[in-house]
Order: C-alpha cells, then structure tokens, then sequence
C-alpha cells in the first residue's frame, strides 16, 4: 500500500516506500533558503528512475526549479507538482539529457591524406599570393624610389644592425677563440699550431660567420617581425590600413626586407674579423704574433670565400626577413596565435638556413670555390 502519512512541515526532503518501490518526497516552500537545506540530501538520492513527489510543495521560484531541474537531468521523474510550478519547470526544458561529447573518431586515411594535401596547397598558394605581392611592390619601388619609407627603414637597420652588434660580436669573439683553441691542442702535436689560423680564417669567413650571424638573426629579428606584424593582425591595425588604401606589403614588409638585407652582410664581415682576432689571441699563447696569424689568414683566404661568404649572408638576412613577415601577416586571432606565429618564423628561418646552406655548398662546389 503507498504511504499515506501525512506529511510534517519541518520535512522539505524525504525518502519513502510504497508498492512500487521508493520515492522522493518534496514539501514545504523550495525557496532559496529551503533548496539550500535539501540540496545535499536530494544529491544522494539522485538517480535514475527516482521519482520525485512534489504535490506538497507549496511555493518554488528559481532555487527550487534548478534543484528539480538536476534531479531530472540526473534521470528522476517529478510527480504532482502544481501546474503553476511545472509551466517554469518545462521553459528549462527539463527533458533534455545532459549534452555529452560522442568519442573522438579518427578519420579515414584518404580522408586524412586529403586533408594533409589541402593545407600544403593553401600554404603554397598563400606563398605564391604573398611572392606576388612582394614582386609588384620591388618593381613599384624600381621605378619610384620616393615611395619607400627611408626613415622607417633606418630605423629597422638600427633595431636589426645596430642593436644586433654586442651579441653578434660576442658570439663571434667566443667561436674563433674555441675554434681556434681546440684546433691548435691537436696540430701542435705535429708542429702545425700555425696553419690554426689558416683554417680558422676559412671556416669563419666561408662559413661560419654567415651562418652563426643568421642564427641570431632568425631569433632575433626574424622573431621580432613576427611578433610586431602578428600583434598588429590581431589588433585590426593591418585592416586599417588596407582601409585607408595602403598596402601593407609596400608600408610594412619592405622597410624591414631592405633593413635586414643590408644589416646581414655587414653583421658578418664584422663577425669575421673579430672571430679572426680571437682566434689570433689564442695563438699569442702559442708564440705565434698577431702579425703572423694575420699573414696566414690574408695568404689562405681569397677574395672568392669572402665573396661567396657575403652573398650567403645577403640571401641568410633576405629569407629571415621574408619569412619573419610572412609569418606575421598570416597570424590567425588571438593571443596565442602571435606566439604561434614567432615559433613558427624561428622555425622555418632555421629550415631554411640550413637547405640554403647546403644549396650553397652544391654551387660553390660546381663553381670551383
């Protein structure tokens, strides 16, 4: 027989028996203040198939509509709740199961080779549009010089150069004094600890002053391109400008192009000579003169390796500065999409350093350098 017990007003919440089996019991007001007491008790009875009598309850706002509202979605079934309360009950839409994420699938493998294709395709077509428009804007600044802006392009020489010259310089300090030194432990074994010059001097000037110059200049400079063109994408700042009729590629790539185009070589002739001079230091320890290692150094290094050496550093500073700036205009939204962009200009700069440097190998090889 059901429970027919009449209900105490001090009871809000209460688990009963009946023939066909057990149900949650509801009285009283389910205010705030009532939901707030009966809340944790009606989480341990929630299951499925409970059923919840609330004919008794006497007064429900929205504190007593949430807490049916879970019960519900918990798999419970409300009884006899007055129909002024059950109209609010099915604006929540009660019935409706908690929305619950279908497990990850993994595609097909035509499906993810074909995915695979469409992204290189868009990053080959987005490096087509953004060679294209980095080739009309060199033929415009052919023809009218006037267009370009000089003095921002000073200033990214002095950001790219100038601020560039501490770290450049010790860096090229330290790789000719450890080139030098441990060259020179093992030649003197033979009586050779002269010819350290000859073979720092090549090493640096055909080289490693170009490449450890590039290095710094993909993290550096090349970052920096991104960051700045990046935070300006997401800032809506590129949009302006293509707003008032300026072109982004002309007002913004090509001073930074120009700057780190000219600032690269120049960087790695002065890397050279202050790599040469200490690996020369090095020597002094060794009894050989600063004039000697000098001689050694002008003797074995012609004027092809310095040539060959400068025209890596130009096409080094051309790419960083091209990709740093690819990267930038082509940031997505958001915070993280800056950072995402500077990763990745590090990244493809290195990438790129390193099959130019090899090409570069190649043709000197054929050319007789």
């Amino acid at each position: 027989m059901p429970d027919t017990s009449p209900p105490t007003l001090s009871t809000l919440a209460e688990l009963r028996h009946d023939d066909l089996g057990e149900f949650l019991y509801l009285a009283g007001r389910l205010d705030s203040n009532g939901s707030a007491a009966v809340w944790p008790a009606t989480r341990t009875f929630a299951r499925k198939d409970l059923r919840i009598n609330a004919a008794a309850v006497d007064y429900c706002d929205g504190a007593g509509l949430a807490l049916l509202y879970e019960l519900i979605q918990s798999g419970g079934v409300v009884e006899g709740l007055p129909q002024r309360y059950t109209a609010l009950l099915n604006e929540l839409d009660p019935q409706t199961p908690l929305k619950v994420e279908a497990p990850a699938t993994r595609p097909g493998f035509l499906i993810r080779l074909g995915s695979k294709a469409a992204d290189v395709w868009r990053g080959v077509y987005d490096l087509l549009a953004f060679t294209g428009e980095l080739t009309e804007a060199w033929l415009v600044l052919l023809r009218r010089p006037s267009i370009l802006r000089w003095g921002d392009m000073i200033e990214q020489c002095v950001k790219a150069g100038v601020n560039a010259l501490p770290i450049v310089l010790l860096v090229a300090f330290l790789l000719g004094v450890i080139l030098a030194f441990q060259s020179a432990v093992p030649m003197r074994q033979f009586g050779a600890e002269l010819f350290v010059a000859n073979l720092v001097g090549l090493a640096l000037v055909r080289e490693l002053a170009p490449l450890m110059t590039a290095v710094l200049l993909a993290g550096r400079t090349g970052a920096a391109f991104a960051a700045e063109l990046g935070t300006m994408k997401v800032n809506e700042e590129i949009n302006a400008l293509v707003t008032l009729g300026l072109e982004p590629v002309r007002f913004l790539v090509l001073p930074r192009i120009l700057a780190v185009t000219l600032m690269a070589p120049l960087l790695t002739v002065l890397a050279e000579v202050v790599g040469i001079f200490g690996a020369g230091l090095v020597l002094l320890s060794f009894n050989i003169p600063l004039t000697t290692s000098a001689a050694q150094v002008m003797d074995s290094v012609g004027f092809s390796d310095y040539i060959g050496g400068l025209a890596k550093a130009t096409v080094y500073g051309f790419g960083i500065a091209v990709i740093g700036c690819r990267r930038g205009l082509n940031t997505g939204a958001g915070a993280s999409a800056v950072g995402a962009s500077t990763t990745q200009a590090v990244v493809s700069a290195i990438v790129m350093l390193v099959v130019s440097d090899g090409l570069f190998a190649v043709a000197f090889y054929y050319l007789g350098w």
